[in-house]
């Protein structure tokens, strides 16, 4: 009675711990999904490793085509942060696809439109987007790498063959017929053949084992896009069947699956029942068997996983963006409006990295030059100018109060450095940048949008005039439009055929220098270089020699010795 008793208790207990657990789960999910309503902001606090910055170009990758962003624009414009603050993805699919959205402009009003029509009903259907995020919540992420790099590793597991495992374990049918007749000579072929499956299925289990979190990982995207196809998004109809379409290419793979995918599987948890299945997996190979099935299904069917990927992933692009337009506030963003001519106007564009930015207004039609001292905010308008374009075409969102261009290809040449690696100095390396815009441009697909912080910044101040005023002259032609900042006030006479000049400029008072960071038409007409070096205490002879050869070669233009 007592050991009853006993049990009895114990099964009370363990029945209790599992109601309060699931009490717990439940009430957990409740607040993250009020959480999703309500204070969306605190659940995006992310931890962006080198690690996890490697793996989020693989959809990128895997995507090419004409027209993205390469890499020196990509690292000129600092888009990791930018990435960063738009980021509002739970899964890997999200945020490679997020990636790819932003290093991918649409080149026609046709995908801005319907991408526009998800963002705007998730804005408006807060329900089916709550619904979104929590199954891509469950999709969640693949660990150190991309489910890519997985995938492009198949090849190194070879060609696998179930004839082996079969004949193992058919070979027990015999074996055991055999007791009846030669029961000792039965029961040691049985206990040679269950050693010889044991010892062998450890060795392949450690080949195929870093194989099954890419595996795992199909099958959750497998099951959340069959949740996905439940929810009622009218505008993605296509998206939908998509889906559908391609979950049914894969369904083989979920057969059975639950003897690879199993989270007890060989991790000796003590639990009965899994120490059983361990060893009907280790006598009988039956994951093994299952895994080569699945692997020969996914090699097969490498471009459904990839579309599911895409298709996730653009709808949680989708949410994505709408929550970060929340984040900027109703007066932050607009979205923009796009021409059949080469031309590009701003109103109020701001970047949006800048806690208290000060936003600037130009319309251009021709090439923009921009002249201003040291700090004045050159770089700065050149990186609002090209962000806005960029983000136009990939997300139909921009950091202004409006904005209208047309549709380009977006190149820039603003923070190179010199390349260690291959031993070649700053200036190799910025005419190599260059010459890829004048070759973009040579190649007459879209207009080209390009940007050029100090050109020829790394060679002589004569030899940089000449080159500079030619290159500029070329990138100011039909088919390229060219933003361009320099100190050398010589261009915007020599290029005042070919492009518009602006500046910004600085006030000094009160010992300091001051900048207002307001974009002003006109060539600059202050210099503080030398000014700066009096206020930053340097020696008086050392200023008034400097003015002097200033001064002298502005009335004569020759320098004179120091």
């Amino acid at each position: 009675m007592e050991y009853v008793l006993m049990i009895i208790v114990s099964i009370l207990i363990v029945a209790a711990i599992l109601i309060l657990e699931g009490y717990r789960a439940v009430k957990e999910e409740k607040k993250f999904t009020r959480r999703l309503y309500e204070d969306y902001e605190s659940l995006f606090q992310k931890d962006y490793s080198l690690e996890r910055f490697a793996k989020l170009g693989s959809y990128y990758s895997r995507h090419r085509k004409p027209g993205q962003i390469d890499d020196i624009t990509w690292n000129d414009l600092g888009m990791d942060e930018i990435f960063k603050r738009m980021d509002y993805t739970f899964s890997a699919s999200g945020e490679e696809y997020l990636y790819h959205t932003l290093r991918s402009p649409r080149q026609n009003r046709q995908e801005l439109e319907h991408l526009e029509e998800v963002v705007a009903f998730f804005g408006d259907h807060p329900d089916e987007r709550v619904k979104v995020q929590l199954q891509m919540r469950k999709l969640g992420h693949t660990g150190k790498f991309s489910l890519y790099d997985y995938i492009e590793n198949l090849d190194y597991l070879g060609e696998r063959s179930n004839k082996k495992h079969y004949l193992m374990d058919f070979l027990y049918l015999p074996l055991i017929g055999m007791l009846w007749v030669y029961f000792s000579a039965a029961i040691i072929g049985i206990v040679v053949l269950t050693i010889y499956n044991i010892v062998s299925y450890f060795k392949e289990k450690n080949e195929i084992d870093p194989y099954i979190v890419s595996f795992a990982y199909v099958m959750r995207l497998q099951a959340v896009c069959g949740q996905l196809e439940k929810i009622d998004i009218p505008v993605c109809a296509d998206e939908i069947e998509c889906i559908r379409r391609h979950r049914n290419r894969l369904q083989s793979m979920r057969r059975n699956s639950f003897w690879v995918m199993a989270e007890n599987r060989g991790n000796a948890s003590g639990d009965i029942l899994s120490i059983f299945m361990d060893y009907i997996r280790m006598v009988f190979h039956v994951d093994l068997i299952k895994f080569n099935s699945m692997l020969q299904v996914l090699r097969g069917h490498i471009e459904d996983v990839d579309a599911l990927i895409g298709t996730a992933g653009f709808l949680e692009t989708a949410v994505s963006i709408w929550l970060f337009r929340q984040s900027v506030g109703e007066e932050g963003w607009c979205r923009p409006e796009f021409t059949d001519r080469p031309e590009i106007a701003i109103c109020g564009g701001y970047h949006p990295l800048l806690k208290d930015p000060v936003k600037n207004s130009v319309t251009a039609e021709r090439g923009v030059l921009l002249t201003g001292s040291n700090a004045s905010g050159k770089s700065t308008f050149l990186k609002t100018v090209a962000l806005n374009a960029i983000l136009a075409q990939s997300t139909n969102t921009c950091m202004a109060s409006s904005y209208r261009a047309s549709f380009f290809y977006i190149y820039s040449s603003m923070a190179l450095r010199d390349d260690m690696g291959s031993g070649e100095s700053y200036y190799i390396v910025e005419i190599r940048a260059l010459k890829r815009i004048l070759d973009a441009a040579s190649a007459g697909e879209k207009p080209v949008l390009c940007f050029v912080d100090e050109v020829l910044r790394g060679t002589n101040t004569v030899e940089r005039i000449a080159a500079s005023t030619q290159i500029l002259k070329s990138l100011g032609s039909a088919g390229i439009l060219c933003f361009a900042a320099t100190h050398d006030i010589e261009l915007t006479e020599l290029l005042k055929k070919d492009f518009d000049n602006y500046h910004f400029e600085e006030e000094v008072r009160d010992g300091d220098v001051f900048f207002n960071y307001c974009l002003m038409t006109g060539k600059a007409s202050t210099r503080n270089a030398i000014r700066l070096l009096e206020l930053m205490g340097y020696d008086e002879k050392i200023i008034e020699r400097a003015t002097a050869q200033a001064e002298h070669f502005l009335e004569s233009g020759d320098w004179q010795e120091a």
